[in-house]
């Protein structure tokens, strides 16, 4: 159930939707405690009531919270407020990269700029063994700055590499570990 703007979850005051998707809501807040803005995403109430799911999400948000690099939003900690599970991140104020593209066309140096930051990312995220099994135009954020656009890695990302290529739990789980394995050779060659 969407939360409403004004509710308080936690430290948190809960502002607009941001976005929604198969794994919560995220919504804009204002973390009281440190007059600074967030980004909660909320678990959606199936996977909040199950215990695998939601210990799923704990070791996720573990996993994501590990990650310190400049593309990457940082995740701040964990919020449970009346049966409600948020991820509190970084908010990083900008747009979906897929919004810039539909804007028009995108220069070379732009995209060559983009494309590092999110393959350095990527490389950050591979070297500690996560991998990103949603990679898409939605999720990096396209900012003012154009040294420091985020991904948000989101809860998909969470998963260990050796895990990811040994399970056949996910429906291309392992050409996903083999595509990132291909995108840093191209990267790095």
């Amino acid at each position: 159930m969407p939360l409403l703007s004004g509710t308080r979850l936690g430290a948190y005051i809960v502002g607009d939707l941001l976005g929604a998707g198969g794994m919560g809501e995220v919504y804009r807040a204002r973390d009281t405690r440190l007059k600074r803005d967030v980004a909660l995403k909320t678990l959606p109430q199936l996977v909040a009531s199950d215990p695998g799911r939601l210990a799923r999400f704990q070791r996720e948000a573990e996993v994501l919270a590990s990650l310190n690099h400049p593309n990457i939003a940082h995740v701040h900690g964990l919020e449970e407020s009346d049966g409600t599970q948020a991820l509190v991140m970084e908010f990083v104020d900008g747009e979906p990269l897929s919004a810039r593209i539909a804007r028009g066309p995108v220069s070379v140096d732009e995209a060559l700029s983009i494309a590092r930051q999110i393959a350095d990312a990527m490389e950050a995220a591979h070297e500690r063994g996560v991998i990103h099994r949603d990679l898409n135009p939605i999720h990096p954020v396209y900012t003012a700055d154009p040294e420091h656009r985020k991904r948000h890695l989101g809860l998909d990302a969470g998963r260990r590499r050796r895990r990811a290529a040994d399970s056949n739990a996910g429906a291309g789980t392992r050409r996903a570990v083999l595509a990132g394995r291909q995108v840093d050779r191209v990267f790095h060659h």
